[in-house]
């Protein structure tokens, strides 16, 4: 019975971590259409990433209450459902910045959108590296070490979108732009940072959960 109530939650996780990064390929797909003067679509794909969104917190709800009912030992019950929650915060930062975007309406200069798609697929991309993680270790199809690696992954890709938010942050300011406009695109840049900020904090709690487990 125990056995089964493990699966069980793992099942969830895997269903979780697929809403997780469809969340945020759709949240993708709605800034790039933003930033393309499509509107109409943006609109129809922020939808779409909200629904994800919701989906991914039913699944977590549906673990929390596996794990109530005597899943895992005491012990790694709080660390598995902060793995989740931390999960569950990705997907909320993406639906945000579709939120932002589409609510605001951000204007952004004909020279800034090239590297604000750059850091939206650089941030928003990190949910396929941080799913492999995710999945490496739950499904025990790799050494805990190279689960861990995978984590690691994660961090220097986070790493990256730092570089990328510091260069365009100096392209913002030092631009002809009146100080509203430049506060308001650093906000929305924020916004798109949050998410790879997020999956690092993700991958961090997996390597806690993971160490937990070291045999």
């Amino acid at each position: 019975m125990l056995f089964k109530k493990e699966k069980e939650v793992i099942d969830l996780i895997e269903q979780h971590v697929d809403k997780m990064e469809a969340c945020l390929e759709t949240a993708m797909d709605t800034l790039q259409a933003y930033l393309n003067d499509d509107i109409a679509r943006a609109k129809t794909l922020a939808r779409q990433t909200d629904a994800l969104e919701s989906e991914a917190d039913m699944i977590r709800h549906q673990v929390r209450d596996r794990l109530y009912s005597g899943a895992y030992m005491p012990v790694l019950r709080e660390d598995i459902y902060k793995l989740v929650e931390s999960l569950d915060r990705v997907a909320n930062a993406a639906e945000k910045c579709c939120d932002t975007f589409l609510n605001q309406r951000p204007q952004i200069p004909s020279e800034l959108r090239p590297h604000y798609l750059e850091i939206i697929r650089a941030s928003l991309g990190i949910g396929a590296p941080l799913k492999h993680a995710v999945l490496c270790y739950l499904q025990g199809i790799c050494p805990v070490e190279v689960s861990r690696q995978h984590a690691k992954e994660v961090g220097m890709a986070e790493s990256k979108v730092d570089s990328l938010e510091w260069d365009l942050t100096k392209l913002i300011f030092s631009s002809e732009l009146t100080y509203g406009h430049k506060l308001h695109l650093r906000r929305c840049l924020d916004n798109i940072a949050s998410v790879s900020d997020r999956a690092e904090d993700s991958a961090d709690q997996l390597e806690l959960v993971s160490l937990k487990t070291m045999h």
